[in-house]
């Protein structure tokens, strides 16, 4: 076997190396000489975004079946072949892209990423007999996850959420429509495979024990006849005023959902925003756990998130309580997340940015965690961030810059998704200057 382990440097390794083949395709390595492990992450900028319109679900579907067989392999075939040089894998569709990843140790990587180039390039499906019960068995799988909404009421909830705050084509689930999944043909993920499945703008990114030298000569050769451009999403555009809606369903309880205006990853003032969003709600001690949940005992879960798009950045809240209480829920939920604005302390600022900086170590740690940060801030920002600029930037932050931002961004403008027996009221203080909600059922 070829071996993708470093030998031992005598001069300073950089922390992230960088190469791009002429078809478009980025390569980034972080070596990391004391660790065992390789870990890779190929991010293929193709989600349910860019489906074609009635097709929607066919990423999730075609990226399960590239992993039936690929090069001279069938299905069972392929899973031994990873399962020898044990190759943990991961990954799956979301809405701006596709990744497929996987870790192992050095030693083995390499024999791993020829695998994985029969995947990404020779997948099975391609060919002419390729059997009908693989892809089937997989549209199969792909409805039973879409059903399987009904089982679980706050992610069904969830969905709907993006799906009011993104009327257009990012807020697509990857789960995809059961119109969409059941109209899918072999023959939609041939040509699909062959139209989004390309090179330019798709990254690999790896972490651990490497020679980035050895790495790039190897995927040159693998990746070098690759060739053609990714199908370009428009902008994610969030909804032009806030939405109201309420999804019936008689249960015991009732779950609330939130989506607000965020920024970009590469706002200026990004940092504040996260340690902002981490004192909201980064652990049992955050606003939203204490006031919600401690001290009014209206839930029995309740959080928020950043989320990010390309050029969108957005927040999502959650809320889960007893049809009783739920109104009280809503008020209270949506006074804290503006509350935000009024000011937080700095004994605030600093566990956040504690435990904030403790997950980037343990990030550190994990080549897998490593692997998939890299390929996602190349996504998102045409870069790497070192793991010292990350610190630096949460170390900068303070209760001030956290002030500074919410004047410049302040919370407000809220799309809420109920769903659950009632059917809930607006508060006014809610509402947006610029108008009243649209109440949608």
């Amino acid at each position: 076997m070829s071996s993708l382990t470093s030998t031992p440097a005598t001069t300073p390794i950089a922390a992230t190396q960088t190469h791009t083949l002429k078809n478009g395709l980025t390569i980034i390595g972080e070596p990391m000489p004391d660790k065992q492990a390789a870990a890779w992450a190929f991010l293929i900028p193709a989600g349910s975004a860019t489906e074609p319109q009635g097709r929607e679900g066919l990423t999730n579907v075609l990226e399960g079946t590239t992993l039936r067989g690929a090069g001279d392999r069938d299905s069972r075939q392929l899973s031994e072949a990873l399962d020898d040089l044990g190759v943990e894998r991961g990954g799956g569709t979301d809405v701006e892209y596709t990744t497929y990843g996987g870790a192992t140790f050095g030693d083995y990587a390499l024999d791993a990423l020829e695998i994985y180039a029969d995947i990404l390039l020779r997948p099975r499906l391609l060919n002419a007999d390729f059997p009908d019960e693989e892809w089937q068995a997989q549209k199969a799988l792909a409805l039973q996850s879409l059903q399987s909404l009904e089982d679980v009421p706050a992610r069904k909830m969830f969905e709907q959420l993006r799906a009011t705050y993104f009327p257009g084509a990012h807020g697509r689930s990857p789960l995809g429509t059961q119109s969409g999944l059941e109209a899918l043909t072999l023959e939609d993920l041939q040509n699909d495979f062959g139209a989004r499945f390309r090179p330019e703008g798709a990254v690999l990114a790896l972490a651990g024990n490497i020679d980035f030298a050895v790495v790039v000569e190897k995927i040159e050769k693998l990746f070098g006849e690759w060739s053609g451009a990714a199908i370009q999403p428009g902008a994610p555009t969030p909804v032009a005023s806030p939405v109201y809606q309420h999804i019936f369903q008689e249960t015991n309880q009732q779950h609330i959902g939130v989506a607000w205006r965020g920024v970009t990853s590469t706002d200026p003032h990004n940092y504040d925003y996260r340690i902002a969003m981490n004192i909201l709600s980064g652990s049992m001690g955050a606003r939203l756990f204490t006031e919600v949940r401690e001290k009014r005992g209206l839930v029995y879960s309740v959080s928020a998130s950043p989320n990010t798009y390309r050029g969108c950045g957005f927040n999502l809240a959650y809320a889960g309580t007893t049809p009783e209480r739920s109104q009280e829920t809503l008020d209270v939920l949506l006074f804290e997340l503006t509350r935000m604005q009024e000011g937080v302390s700095e004994d605030e600022v600093e566990r956040a940015k504690i435990g904030t900086l403790s997950r980037l170590v343990m990030q550190e740690e994990s080549c897998r965690a490593r692997a998939s940060g890299i390929a996602r801030d190349q996504f998102m920002l045409g870069r790497v961030r070192s793991l010292d600029e990350i610190s630096e930037g949460v170390s900068a932050v303070s209760a001030h810059s956290i002030r500074e931002f919410y004047e410049a961004n302040p919370s407000r403008d809220y799309t809420v998704v109920t769903l659950g027996p009632n059917d809930l009221k607006m508060p006014d203080a809610a509402i947006s200057p610029a108008g009243d909600f649209t109440e949608t059922s």
